[in-house]
C-alpha cells in the first residue's frame, strides 16, 4: 500500500509545488518507488520535472474525465523510480465539468484504484485553492503536508485550512491527518521570520516538521531547468533540506518518529496571534 501525501495550501507562493517536486524526487532517490500527481491546472510540478504534455498526450485531466486509463497517463522522469501523472491547462475547466458527477469528491480516488500496490509513496501537488480538485486529493490521501512561508499573511490562512481538514476528516476521510507544517523560504536574518516561527511553535508545535526549508537561489532556479534541486544543485542548502525532509517523512512512516496527532484543535486566527508582538511589529 502506498502512503498518499497531499501537499496543500490555499495560499499561493508558499513553496507548495517546490516541496511536492523535491520531496518526491528525494524520496525516489532514497530508494522508494514514487508517483507524483500534478493536480494543479498551472502544471508547474510537471514542467518542474521536465515533463510537458504534447497536444496528443493525455494527463490527469483525461484520467479524471474518464477518457484515459492509468497506464496512459503515467510518464517517466529523469529519476528511474519517480513517475508522474502530469497536468496541463485543460485541467482548468475540470472543476466545472466534474461538479455534476456522482461522488464528485471521490473521482480521483476511483481513478487511482489499483495503483497503490506499485508505489511506496504518492505525492499530490494541489492547486492553491480549496476547490473540488483539492477536495479530491484530500479524500484519497492519508496525510497533508502544509508548506508555510515565514511571512505575516501566510499565518492567516493556516487556521482556516486546518478547520477545512477537520471537516473533511469528520465527513469524508476519517483517516486523514496532518503530516506536518513545513516552514519554507526561511530567512533567519529577518525578525518577522523568527516571530512567525515562534507563533507556529507556540500554537501548532505538534504539527511542525523538524526540517526547515531555507530561502535559496539554487532552489528557485531549478524549476526553470526542469530538474529537482537534487539533480540541479545537489550541494546546495536547498538540496540538503529536501533530502532531510524526505528522511523525516520516511522515518515517520516507519514509525521511528512520533507523527503529529490526527485531531485538529479548534482555534481562531485571532486567538492564535493574541498576546504576540506581530501586530505591534507591523504597525511600526
Amino acid at each position: 500500500m502506498s502512503k498518499i501525501i497531499s501537499v496543500a495550501n490555499q495560499k499561493g507562493g508558499v513553496g507548495k509545488t517546490t516541496t511536492a517536486i523535491n520531496l518526491a524526487a528525494c524520496l525516489a532517490l532514497s530508494g522508494q518507488k514514487v508517483l507524483i500527481i500534478d493536480i494543479d491546472p498551472q502544471g508547474n510540478a510537471s514542467s518542474g520535472l521536465g515533463v510537458n504534455l504534447r497536444e496528443n498526450q493525455k494527463g490527469i485531466y483525461e484520467l479524471l474525465a474518464g477518457n484515459a486509463s492509468l497506464d496512459q497517463v503515467i510518464y517517466p522522469t529523469e529519476i528511474d523510480t519517480l513517475k508522474i501523472i502530469p497536468s496541463n491547462v485543460d485541467l482548468a475547466g475540470a472543476e466545472i465539468e466534474l461538479v455534476g458527477r456522482d461522488h464528485r469528491e471521490k473521482i480521483l480516488s476511483m481513478a487511482l484504484n489499483g495503483v497503490n500496490a506499485e508505489y511506496e509513496f504518492i505525492v499530490i501537488d494541489c492547486p492553491p485553492s480549496l476547490g473540488l480538485l483539492t477536495l479530491n486529493a484530500l479524500t484519497v490521501s492519508q496525510s497533508v503536508l502544509i508548506p508555510m512561508q515565514c511571512e505575516y499573511y501566510a499565518l492567516q490562512g493556516l487556521s482556516h485550512l486546518l478547520k477545512t481538514l477537520q471537516r473533511i476528516k469528520k465527513s469524508i476521510n476519517p483517516n486523514l491527518k496532518v503530516e506536518g507544517i513545513l516552514l519554507t523560504m526561511y530567512d533567519n536574518r529577518t525578525l518577522l521570520t523568527s516571530q512567525v516561527e515562534n507563533q507556529v511553535k507556540k500554537y501548532f508545535s505538534e504539527f511542525l516538521m523538524k526540517t526547515i526549508i531555507p530561502r535559496n537561489i539554487r532552489l528557485s532556479e531549478a524549476p526553470s531547468h526542469g530538474k529537482p534541486i537534487v539533480l540541479y544543485a545537489n550541494r546546495s542548502k536547498g538540496s540538503d533540506s529536501y533530502v532531510e525532509l524526505a528522511q523525516e517523512v520516511i522515518q515517520r512512516t516507519k514509525g521511528e518518529m512520533v507523527s503529529p496527532k490526527t485531531e485538529l484543535q479548534e482555534i481562531t486566527y485571532e486567538e492564535w496571534i493574541k498576546e504576540n508582538q506581530l501586530r505591534d511589529f507591523l504597525k511600526k
